[in-house]
Protein backbone atom coordinates (compact mmCIF):
# COMPACT_ATOMS: atom_id res chain seq x y z
CA UNK A 1 0.00 0.00 0.00
CA UNK A 2 1.09 3.30 0.03
CA UNK A 3 3.48 3.77 2.63
CA UNK A 4 6.79 2.44 3.30
CA UNK A 5 7.20 -1.20 2.74
CA UNK A 6 3.49 -1.34 2.16
CA UNK A 7 1.94 0.05 5.28
CA UNK A 8 -1.38 2.24 5.47
CA UNK A 9 -0.46 6.07 6.25
CA UNK A 10 -1.85 7.07 9.36
CA UNK A 11 -4.18 6.79 11.51
CA UNK A 12 -5.34 3.07 10.23
CA UNK A 13 -7.92 1.53 12.02
CA UNK A 14 -7.90 -2.36 12.26
CA UNK A 15 -10.81 -3.22 9.55
CA UNK A 16 -8.85 -1.09 7.13
CA UNK A 17 -5.65 -2.34 7.72
CA UNK A 18 -6.94 -6.15 7.51
CA UNK A 19 -8.72 -5.26 4.25
CA UNK A 20 -5.62 -3.10 2.33
CA UNK A 21 -2.71 -3.67 4.65
CA UNK A 22 0.30 -5.29 1.71
CA UNK A 23 -2.29 -5.20 -0.94
CA UNK A 24 -2.36 -2.23 -3.21
CA UNK A 25 -3.88 -3.29 -6.83
CA UNK A 26 -0.75 -1.39 -8.52
CA UNK A 27 1.79 -4.12 -7.15
CA UNK A 28 0.19 -6.53 -9.57
CA UNK A 29 0.16 -6.23 -13.05
CA UNK A 30 -2.91 -7.22 -13.80
CA UNK A 31 -3.96 -4.52 -11.19
CA UNK A 32 -6.43 -7.06 -9.25
CA UNK A 33 -8.30 -5.69 -6.42
CA UNK A 34 -8.33 -9.14 -5.25
CA UNK A 35 -4.62 -10.51 -4.57
CA UNK A 36 -4.11 -13.15 -7.29
CA UNK A 37 -3.15 -16.85 -6.56
CA UNK A 38 0.53 -17.88 -6.80
CA UNK A 39 0.58 -21.68 -7.30
CA UNK A 40 3.92 -21.92 -9.39
CA UNK A 41 6.52 -24.00 -6.90
CA UNK A 42 9.61 -22.12 -8.65
CA UNK A 43 10.08 -18.87 -10.14
CA UNK A 44 12.49 -17.81 -13.38
CA UNK A 45 15.57 -16.27 -12.57
CA UNK A 46 17.64 -13.78 -14.69
CA UNK A 47 20.88 -15.81 -14.42
CA UNK A 48 22.30 -18.37 -11.74
CA UNK A 49 21.32 -17.08 -8.03
CA UNK A 50 20.07 -13.94 -9.60
CA UNK A 51 16.46 -13.87 -9.07
CA UNK A 52 13.74 -11.09 -8.63
CA UNK A 53 12.14 -11.84 -5.34
CA UNK A 54 11.36 -15.45 -5.18
CA UNK A 55 13.19 -18.26 -6.44
CA UNK A 56 11.26 -21.60 -4.42
CA UNK A 57 7.76 -22.09 -2.95
CA UNK A 58 9.49 -23.51 0.49
CA UNK A 59 11.43 -20.31 0.10
CA UNK A 60 8.75 -17.80 -0.62
CA UNK A 61 5.66 -17.56 -2.42
CA UNK A 62 3.59 -14.26 -3.35
CA UNK A 63 0.63 -15.13 -1.43
CA UNK A 64 2.39 -15.87 1.74
CA UNK A 65 4.46 -12.95 1.56
CA UNK A 66 1.20 -10.57 1.41
CA UNK A 67 -0.11 -12.76 3.87
CA UNK A 68 2.69 -12.75 6.77
CA UNK A 69 3.03 -9.15 5.86
CA UNK A 70 -0.56 -8.30 6.76
CA UNK A 71 -0.82 -10.31 9.80
CA UNK A 72 2.46 -8.84 11.32
CA UNK A 73 0.39 -5.18 10.63
CA UNK A 74 -2.80 -6.07 12.31
CA UNK A 75 -0.07 -7.35 15.63
CA UNK A 76 1.69 -4.56 15.69
CA UNK A 77 4.72 -6.73 14.69
CA UNK A 78 7.39 -5.97 12.35
CA UNK A 79 7.80 -9.43 11.02
CA UNK A 80 5.19 -12.27 10.62
CA UNK A 81 6.17 -15.73 9.54
CA UNK A 82 3.12 -18.66 8.84
CA UNK A 83 3.26 -22.23 9.39
CA UNK A 84 1.65 -25.06 8.30
CA UNK A 85 -0.12 -25.40 11.62
CA UNK A 86 -0.28 -23.91 14.86
CA UNK A 87 1.79 -26.67 16.33
CA UNK A 88 4.52 -26.21 13.59
CA UNK A 89 4.63 -22.66 14.59
CA UNK A 90 5.39 -23.83 17.91
CA UNK A 91 7.68 -26.37 16.77
CA UNK A 92 9.33 -23.52 15.08
CA UNK A 93 9.85 -21.47 18.05
CA UNK A 94 10.97 -24.66 20.29
CA UNK A 95 13.83 -25.22 17.52
CA UNK A 96 15.41 -22.30 18.10
CA UNK A 97 16.91 -24.04 21.29
CA UNK A 98 18.98 -26.80 21.90
CA UNK A 99 19.60 -29.75 23.90
CA UNK A 100 19.61 -28.85 27.55
CA UNK A 101 17.68 -25.85 27.60
CA UNK A 102 14.70 -25.39 29.56
CA UNK A 103 11.70 -24.07 28.81
CA UNK A 104 8.98 -23.01 31.32
CA UNK A 105 5.17 -23.79 29.97
CA UNK A 106 1.93 -22.44 31.55
CA UNK A 107 0.25 -25.22 33.06
CA UNK A 108 -2.89 -24.76 31.33
CA UNK A 109 -2.60 -24.80 27.75
CA UNK A 110 -3.92 -26.33 24.71
CA UNK A 111 -3.31 -30.12 24.73
CA UNK A 112 -1.65 -30.27 21.69
CA UNK A 113 0.92 -28.21 22.71
CA UNK A 114 1.49 -29.97 26.00
CA UNK A 115 1.61 -33.12 23.99
CA UNK A 116 4.13 -31.82 21.70
CA UNK A 117 6.49 -30.25 25.04
CA UNK A 118 6.06 -33.23 26.73
CA UNK A 119 6.43 -36.09 24.23
CA UNK A 120 8.73 -34.50 21.40
CA UNK A 121 10.57 -31.64 22.73
CA UNK A 122 12.19 -33.36 25.15
CA UNK A 123 13.02 -36.48 22.97
CA UNK A 124 15.02 -33.90 21.24
CA UNK A 125 16.95 -32.73 24.91
CA UNK A 126 14.84 -29.83 25.81
CA UNK A 127 14.00 -29.95 29.29
CA UNK A 128 10.04 -28.81 30.09
CA UNK A 129 8.33 -27.76 33.05
CA UNK A 130 5.11 -26.83 33.17
CA UNK A 131 4.23 -24.32 35.71
CA UNK A 132 1.19 -22.30 37.31
CA UNK A 133 1.38 -19.11 36.05
CA UNK A 134 1.87 -17.29 40.03
CA UNK A 135 4.91 -19.31 40.04
CA UNK A 136 7.09 -18.75 36.59
CA UNK A 137 9.25 -16.67 38.40
CA UNK A 138 10.30 -19.08 40.79
CA UNK A 139 11.05 -21.52 38.32
CA UNK A 140 13.35 -19.64 36.31
CA UNK A 141 16.93 -21.71 36.36
CA UNK A 142 20.45 -21.10 34.34
CA UNK A 143 19.45 -22.80 31.52
CA UNK A 144 15.91 -21.62 30.73
CA UNK A 145 15.37 -19.50 27.63
CA UNK A 146 11.83 -19.45 27.12
CA UNK A 147 8.22 -18.84 28.79
CA UNK A 148 5.76 -19.93 26.90
CA UNK A 149 2.07 -18.62 27.80
CA UNK A 150 -1.26 -18.49 26.63
CA UNK A 151 -3.13 -15.08 26.71
CA UNK A 152 -6.49 -16.82 27.90
CA UNK A 153 -6.04 -20.40 28.62
CA UNK A 154 -7.43 -23.38 27.24
CA UNK A 155 -9.42 -24.68 28.32
CA UNK A 156 -10.26 -23.01 31.87
CA UNK A 157 -10.08 -19.75 30.51
CA UNK A 158 -7.35 -18.32 32.91
CA UNK A 159 -6.45 -14.57 32.57
CA UNK A 160 -2.53 -14.57 32.00
CA UNK A 161 -1.01 -11.22 32.82
CA UNK A 162 0.45 -10.76 29.90
CA UNK A 163 2.94 -7.05 31.22
CA UNK A 164 3.82 -9.21 34.36
CA UNK A 165 4.93 -12.46 32.74
CA UNK A 166 6.90 -9.76 30.35
CA UNK A 167 8.20 -7.78 33.29
CA UNK A 168 9.87 -11.23 34.66
CA UNK A 169 10.98 -12.29 31.26
CA UNK A 170 12.60 -8.99 31.04
CA UNK A 171 14.53 -9.21 34.34
CA UNK A 172 16.01 -12.78 34.03
CA UNK A 173 16.91 -12.22 30.59
CA UNK A 174 14.29 -14.81 29.23
CA UNK A 175 11.99 -15.11 25.90
CA UNK A 176 8.52 -14.97 26.37
CA UNK A 177 6.13 -16.36 23.96
CA UNK A 178 2.35 -15.61 24.03
CA UNK A 179 -0.28 -18.20 22.18
CA UNK A 180 -3.39 -15.55 21.75
CA UNK A 181 -5.48 -17.46 19.62
CA UNK A 182 -8.68 -17.38 21.95
CA UNK A 183 -7.93 -13.56 22.23
CA UNK A 184 -6.52 -12.26 18.37
CA UNK A 185 -5.20 -9.81 17.70
CA UNK A 186 -8.31 -7.41 17.35
CA UNK A 187 -8.71 -8.38 20.74
CA UNK A 188 -5.34 -7.87 22.11
CA UNK A 189 -1.48 -7.37 20.71
CA UNK A 190 0.66 -9.16 23.36
CA UNK A 191 3.76 -7.53 21.49
CA UNK A 192 2.55 -3.65 22.99
CA UNK A 193 2.47 -5.78 26.13
CA UNK A 194 6.55 -6.94 25.84
CA UNK A 195 5.67 -10.43 24.22
CA UNK A 196 8.91 -11.37 22.17
CA UNK A 197 7.11 -13.82 20.66
CA UNK A 198 2.93 -14.10 19.43
CA UNK A 199 1.37 -17.18 18.21
CA UNK A 200 -1.65 -17.78 16.34
CA UNK A 201 -3.21 -20.97 15.52
CA UNK A 202 -4.48 -19.34 12.19
CA UNK A 203 -6.80 -22.37 11.85
CA UNK A 204 -8.91 -20.67 14.60
CA UNK A 205 -10.55 -17.15 14.66
CA UNK A 206 -7.99 -16.00 12.34
CA UNK A 207 -9.08 -17.15 9.22
CA UNK A 208 -12.82 -18.42 10.87
CA UNK A 209 -14.06 -20.26 8.14
CA UNK A 210 -13.02 -23.89 9.38
CA UNK A 211 -11.12 -24.57 6.03
CA UNK A 212 -7.60 -24.13 6.61
CA UNK A 213 -4.95 -25.42 8.78
CA UNK A 214 -1.86 -22.83 9.48
CA UNK A 215 -0.29 -21.19 12.46
CA UNK A 216 1.81 -18.00 12.42
CA UNK A 217 4.21 -15.96 14.87
CA UNK A 218 5.14 -12.68 15.37
CA UNK A 219 7.76 -10.37 16.54
CA UNK A 220 10.03 -7.18 16.40
CA UNK A 221 13.11 -9.29 17.07
CA UNK A 222 15.07 -9.01 13.80
CA UNK A 223 17.54 -11.79 15.13
CA UNK A 224 15.04 -13.93 16.22
CA UNK A 225 12.57 -13.35 12.64
CA UNK A 226 15.98 -14.48 10.49
CA UNK A 227 16.16 -17.52 13.39
CA UNK A 228 12.62 -18.59 12.55
CA UNK A 229 12.88 -17.83 8.91
CA UNK A 230 15.95 -19.77 8.28
CA UNK A 231 14.05 -23.17 10.15
CA UNK A 232 10.86 -22.24 8.43
CA UNK A 233 12.57 -22.72 5.22
CA UNK A 234 15.12 -25.62 6.23
CA UNK A 235 12.16 -27.76 8.53
CA UNK A 236 9.98 -27.15 5.43
CA UNK A 237 6.90 -26.58 7.89
CA UNK A 238 5.27 -23.69 5.51
CA UNK A 239 1.13 -23.96 4.43
CA UNK A 240 0.44 -23.76 0.76
CA UNK A 241 -0.39 -20.74 -1.16
CA UNK A 242 -3.84 -21.76 -1.77
CA UNK A 243 -4.52 -21.61 1.95
CA UNK A 244 -2.81 -18.45 2.13
CA UNK A 245 -4.82 -16.83 -0.33
CA UNK A 246 -7.57 -18.34 1.41
CA UNK A 247 -6.73 -16.92 4.83
CA UNK A 248 -6.14 -13.37 3.08
CA UNK A 249 -9.50 -13.82 2.07
CA UNK A 250 -11.09 -14.48 5.84
CA UNK A 251 -8.96 -11.84 7.40
CA UNK A 252 -11.02 -9.00 5.95
CA UNK A 253 -14.03 -9.79 7.91
CA UNK A 254 -12.06 -10.69 10.87
CA UNK A 255 -13.41 -7.53 12.62
CA UNK A 256 -16.71 -7.85 11.79
CA UNK A 257 -16.63 -11.56 13.00
CA UNK A 258 -14.66 -11.06 16.39
CA UNK A 259 -18.04 -8.00 17.26
CA UNK A 260 -20.80 -11.23 16.61
CA UNK A 261 -18.29 -14.01 17.97
CA UNK A 262 -18.41 -11.88 21.27
CA UNK A 263 -21.98 -10.84 21.29
CA UNK A 264 -23.30 -14.11 21.08
CA UNK A 265 -21.38 -15.65 23.56
CA UNK A 266 -22.07 -13.12 26.24
CA UNK A 267 -25.32 -13.78 25.49
CA UNK A 268 -24.88 -17.54 25.79
CA UNK A 269 -23.14 -17.30 29.09
CA UNK A 270 -25.39 -15.66 30.45
CA UNK A 271 -28.14 -18.04 29.90
CA UNK A 272 -26.03 -21.03 31.59
CA UNK A 273 -25.48 -18.57 34.28
CA UNK A 274 -28.90 -18.77 35.31
CA UNK A 275 -29.90 -22.91 34.65
CA UNK A 276 -30.11 -24.84 37.70
CA UNK A 277 -28.14 -28.07 35.44
CA UNK A 278 -24.94 -25.47 35.26
CA UNK A 279 -22.82 -25.68 38.22
CA UNK A 280 -20.24 -22.67 36.99
CA UNK A 281 -19.59 -20.80 33.76
CA UNK A 282 -16.49 -19.36 32.98
CA UNK A 283 -16.52 -16.31 30.47
CA UNK A 284 -13.66 -13.57 30.91
CA UNK A 285 -16.29 -10.90 29.66
CA UNK A 286 -18.66 -11.66 32.46
CA UNK A 287 -18.64 -10.44 36.08
CA UNK A 288 -18.59 -13.44 37.07
CA UNK A 289 -15.18 -14.77 35.85
CA UNK A 290 -13.00 -14.36 38.80
CA UNK A 291 -10.11 -12.07 36.67
CA UNK A 292 -13.41 -10.14 34.58
CA UNK A 293 -11.34 -6.74 36.18
CA UNK A 294 -7.98 -8.13 34.64
CA UNK A 295 -9.74 -9.21 31.36
CA UNK A 296 -10.49 -5.59 30.95
CA UNK A 297 -7.73 -3.91 31.51
CA UNK A 298 -5.73 -6.08 28.96
CA UNK A 299 -8.24 -6.51 26.20
CA UNK A 300 -10.83 -4.28 24.36
CA UNK A 301 -13.16 -7.37 24.53
CA UNK A 302 -14.20 -11.16 24.23
CA UNK A 303 -14.03 -14.10 21.82
CA UNK A 304 -16.61 -17.02 21.93
CA UNK A 305 -14.83 -19.03 24.11
CA UNK A 306 -16.48 -20.04 27.06
CA UNK A 307 -16.79 -23.20 29.54
CA UNK A 308 -19.41 -24.20 31.87
CA UNK A 309 -19.83 -27.00 34.24
CA UNK A 310 -22.50 -29.00 34.26
CA UNK A 311 -24.21 -30.01 37.93
CA UNK A 312 -23.47 -33.07 39.61
CA UNK A 313 -22.96 -34.67 36.39
CA UNK A 314 -20.70 -37.88 35.10
CA UNK A 315 -19.11 -39.05 31.71
CA UNK A 316 -22.41 -40.05 30.68
CA UNK A 317 -24.30 -37.60 31.69
CA UNK A 318 -22.19 -35.07 29.26
CA UNK A 319 -21.30 -37.27 26.51
CA UNK A 320 -25.57 -37.45 26.90
CA UNK A 321 -25.63 -33.14 26.62
CA UNK A 322 -23.51 -33.25 23.99
CA UNK A 323 -25.00 -35.61 21.55
CA UNK A 324 -28.30 -33.83 22.16
CA UNK A 325 -27.54 -30.65 20.55
CA UNK A 326 -28.82 -29.99 17.07
CA UNK A 327 -26.97 -26.33 16.31
CA UNK A 328 -23.67 -26.80 18.15
CA UNK A 329 -21.46 -29.33 16.54
CA UNK A 330 -20.00 -31.62 18.44
CA UNK A 331 -16.62 -31.71 17.17
CA UNK A 332 -12.64 -30.24 18.19
CA UNK A 333 -11.83 -26.95 16.65
CA UNK A 334 -12.84 -23.63 17.78
CA UNK A 335 -12.93 -20.42 15.99
CA UNK A 336 -15.10 -20.72 12.80
CA UNK A 337 -18.34 -19.40 12.14
CA UNK A 338 -20.45 -22.43 13.40
CA UNK A 339 -20.69 -23.44 16.98
CA UNK A 340 -18.44 -25.91 18.10
CA UNK A 341 -18.92 -28.02 21.78
CA UNK A 342 -16.83 -30.69 23.20
CA UNK A 343 -15.36 -32.09 26.32
CA UNK A 344 -11.75 -31.25 26.77
CA UNK A 345 -11.33 -34.20 28.93
CA UNK A 346 -11.60 -37.18 26.43
CA UNK A 347 -11.01 -34.87 23.38
CA UNK A 348 -8.61 -31.80 23.15
CA UNK A 349 -6.95 -32.52 26.31
CA UNK A 350 -6.80 -36.17 26.25
CA UNK A 351 -3.29 -35.92 25.59
CA UNK A 352 -2.70 -34.25 28.75
CA UNK A 353 -1.79 -36.63 32.04
CA UNK A 354 -4.37 -37.41 34.03
CA UNK A 355 -2.95 -36.07 37.36
CA UNK A 356 -2.59 -32.49 35.80
CA UNK A 357 -6.11 -32.30 34.37
CA UNK A 358 -6.74 -33.27 37.55
CA UNK A 359 -4.94 -30.25 39.30
CA UNK A 360 -6.32 -28.02 36.06
CA UNK A 361 -10.04 -29.62 37.46
CA UNK A 362 -10.20 -30.20 33.75
CA UNK A 363 -13.48 -32.84 34.48
CA UNK A 364 -15.86 -35.20 32.71
CA UNK A 365 -18.39 -32.32 33.62
CA UNK A 366 -16.42 -29.74 32.08
CA UNK A 367 -18.26 -28.69 28.46
CA UNK A 368 -15.65 -25.73 26.34
CA UNK A 369 -17.91 -24.20 23.65
CA UNK A 370 -17.33 -22.21 20.85
CA UNK A 371 -19.59 -19.61 20.63
CA UNK A 372 -20.19 -18.77 16.42
CA UNK A 373 -22.37 -16.60 14.32
CA UNK A 374 -25.66 -17.85 14.49
CA UNK A 375 -28.40 -16.02 15.99
CA UNK A 376 -28.18 -16.50 19.72
CA UNK A 377 -31.66 -17.18 20.13
CA UNK A 378 -31.23 -20.00 18.51
CA UNK A 379 -28.18 -21.30 20.24
CA UNK A 380 -29.56 -20.65 23.65
CA UNK A 381 -32.92 -22.45 22.55
CA UNK A 382 -30.22 -25.64 21.59
CA UNK A 383 -28.53 -26.00 25.01
CA UNK A 384 -31.78 -25.54 26.76
CA UNK A 385 -33.37 -28.58 25.32
CA UNK A 386 -30.13 -30.51 25.15
CA UNK A 387 -29.54 -29.14 29.16
CA UNK A 388 -33.10 -30.80 29.66
CA UNK A 389 -32.39 -34.03 28.29
CA UNK A 390 -29.26 -33.93 30.89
Amino acid sequence: MSGENGYLPEPKGFATAAIHAFQDPEQWSSMAVVTPMVASTTFKQYGPAHYKQFEYGRSGNPNRNVLENCLATLDNAKYGLCWASGLGATMGIASLFKAGDHIICGDDVYGGTNRLFNKVCTKLGLEISFVHETKIESAIKENTKLIWIESLTNPTLKVIDIPAIAAIARKHKVLLAVDSTFVTPYFQRPIDFGADLVVHSITKYINGHSDVIMGVVLTNNKDLYDQLKFLQNSMGIVPAPFDCYQVTRSIKTLALRMKQHMKNSLEVAKFLETHPKVEKVLHPGRPSHPQHELYKKLTSGCSGMLTFYLKNASLEHSQRFLSSLKVFTLAESLGGYESLAELPSVMTHASVPEDQRKVLNITDNMIRLSVGLEDAEDLISDLQQALEKV
